[in-house]
């Protein structure tokens, strides 16, 4: 009992983190632009990593910081399409990334505690979260749900392409709900949880359906599933939670993935027989 009380808020926190995340997911796989989720993260790092070197260490003062840079970022990706006619975007996202990761790493190093702070921005710390953690992420995201509900069309004509020009504030309104996410996101779970909450939920879902509801409820599936049990080990082997609930979410992943491909050469095996059976009925 003591050990499912203690377990209860960090699965609940994985629970609004896949719920908001898978959803991104598929607007992200639909665009196209893999990697944004994380080289967003690791710009909204920096704003903390500069936190940490002005001595704010009131957490307050670091979500400031990271608040900003979302801006920023957000401001940045609205010009997405534009920057599409100039550069590979892919490649554009890849240096944004790169640079906000060294940026962090020179920053930090310049820091008391620098090595841990950057272990502590990257793995999260989704086994210490609280109530008050868990309400304040609630109400965010619902927020953020909210708008999306009600905006729904407007941004998957966005993501699929079919929009109708005077995008650029409905780009930048996408990009800037989803970095206010991430702020949070990040402070709870760490870089690396939160990327693969965002890619492979709906990466599953997209094996065997490209319905949006179907794919949210495939991904929401796999990944509480996976969130549980990378949650449990973590507690039992006092292991770090967050490369744990990854790993089994990529296994997952993985396992779905041969099953798929299993199923693909079945069929194609089934197909050929039937036009060799035809063929010969044919010819005789």
């Amino acid at each position: 009992m003591e050990a499912l009380n203690f377990l209860l808020y960090p699965f609940l926190g994985c629970v609004l983190l896949i719920l908001i995340h898978a959803y991104f997911g598929i607007h992200i796989l639909e665009r196209g632009i893999i990697f944004v989720d994380l080289a967003m993260a690791q710009f909204i790092a920096l704003g903390i990593a500069l936190a940490f070197l002005l001595g704010h260490e009131d957490p307050t003062q670091r979500t400031a910081y990271a608040i900003l840079f979302a801006v920023l970022g957000a401001s940045i990706l609205s010009m997405a399409r534009r920057i599409k006619q100039i550069v590979n975007m892919e490649a554009f996202i890849g240096v944004l990334y790169i640079f906000s990761l060294a940026g962090s790493i020179l920053i930090l190093d310049r820091t008391p505690h620098g090595l841990e702070e950057f272990r502590t921005i990257l793995n999260g710390n989704i086994l210490w979260v609280t109530p008050s953690d868990i309400l304040k992420t609630f109400v965010l995201y619902a927020v953020v749900g909210l708008l999306h509900f009600v905006f729904r069309k407007k941004f998957f004509e966005l993501s699929t392409g079919n929009g109708n020009g005077n995008g650029i504030f409905w780009e930048f309104l996408f990009f800037l709900s989803f970095a206010f996410v991430l702020v949070s996101s990040v402070q709870l779970a760490g870089i690396l949880q939160v990327f693969s909450f965002l890619v492979i939920p709906a990466l599953i879902g997209r094996l065997y359906t490209r319905d949006p509801v179907k794919i949210l409820i495939a991904g929401w599936g796999i990944g509480l599933a996976a969130s549980m049990v990378g949650i449990t080990l973590s507690y039992k082997l006092d292991l770090p939670t967050a490369p744990l609930i990854v790993a089994s979410l990529s296994g997952a992943f993985f396992i779905l993935l041969i099953f798929r491909i299993g199923r693909m050469r079945r069929s194609d095996s089934s197909t050929n027989t039937e036009s060799s059976k035809e063929e010969w009925e044919t010819r005789t």
